[in-house]
């Protein structure tokens, strides 16, 4: 009886050993953890869950075993590799993001310099059309003025040709004074040149005289510069007193004389202007 007593009472330690671990982890005084949704983690799945029981040995000691730590490592391995993935497609979203932004920008400024360009030319633009009007108006305001004094010319230079008495022909001094006059009328417009002869003597002989003296000198004027006939008006004037002899009341002297003057109006101006 002794030694049966003896061999039971350790059997029954070894056997409520499990049961006191079992009631231990199962003990209903504390909280029961509330289950997670699938919206309080990051990828969106439900919490990893506690590990499942492995006998009363297995919890004693649960690194004994490489399939049991396997099995506990690989959902935290699973779900390290899905919180990479995650951070990786938000990384390159906000890349995707930001890219388009900045191309936002640049277009946006883009188009605002198109813009300052554009109202730069049209400034430009109105500027030169200003310019055109007042340029124009300016022509208009000269035009009317050349209008106005078209038949009024005025005397720009003057010069006198002597000839010996029963001369009609130009002496090489005369011929001289006569280039000098022409040249300076070259490839100009709005002038005439008024050749007046006077001779002396008396009747229709100092007239005829004079007009050959005057013809002699618009010949001249035609052949040698190319003097255009319609701007030169000829008359002869015999012995009649020229304008300055009739104020002086000086003697007039014997022979002939010619005198040239170069009239100008206002075309040479608005020619200028063009």
């Amino acid at each position: 009886m002794k030694h049966r007593l003896l061999i039971a009472l350790p059997l029954a330690a070894v056997l409520a050993v499990p049961v006191l671990a079992q009631t231990t982890s199962s003990n209903p005084s504390q909280p029961a953890a509330t289950p997670a949704t699938s919206t309080d983690t990051a990828t969106g799945k439900a919490p990893l869950a506690l590990p499942s029981r492995e006998g009363f040995w297995g919890r004693i000691n649960p690194f004994a075993r490489k399939n049991y730590v396997k099995r506990q490592t690989e959902p935290i391995r699973d779900r390290v590799n899905e919180l990479d993935e995650l951070t990786s497609a938000n990384s390159k979203a906000i890349r995707d993001t930001d890219a388009r932004a900045q191309a936002g920008i640049k277009l946006a400024s883009d188009k605002a310099d198109q813009a300052d360009q554009h109202a730069l030319d049209a400034g430009n633009k109105a500027t030169m059309a200003q310019q055109t009007a007042q340029q124009a108006t300016t022509r208009v305001q000269t035009v009317e003025t050349v209008v106005s004094n078209i038949d009024q010319y005025k005397a720009q230079n003057q010069t006198e040709i002597r000839f010996r008495p029963g001369q009609t022909t130009l002496s090489q001094t005369a011929k001289d004074a006569i280039d000098q006059m022409a040249t300076t009328v070259k490839g100009q417009h709005g002038y005439i040149f008024e050749v007046q002869g006077f001779s002396s003597g008396k009747g229709q002989t100092a007239i005829t005289n004079s007009q050959k003296m005057a013809e002699s000198v618009v010949r001249y004027l035609v052949l040698n510069h190319e003097i255009p006939v319609y701007r030169i008006y000829l008359v002869g004037m015999g012995n009649a007193p020229s304008a300055d002899e009739a104020a002086a009341k000086t003697k007039r002297v014997s022979g002939g004389r010619v005198e040239i003057s170069l009239l100008k109006n206002d075309l040479e101006q608005l020619a200028s202007t063009k």
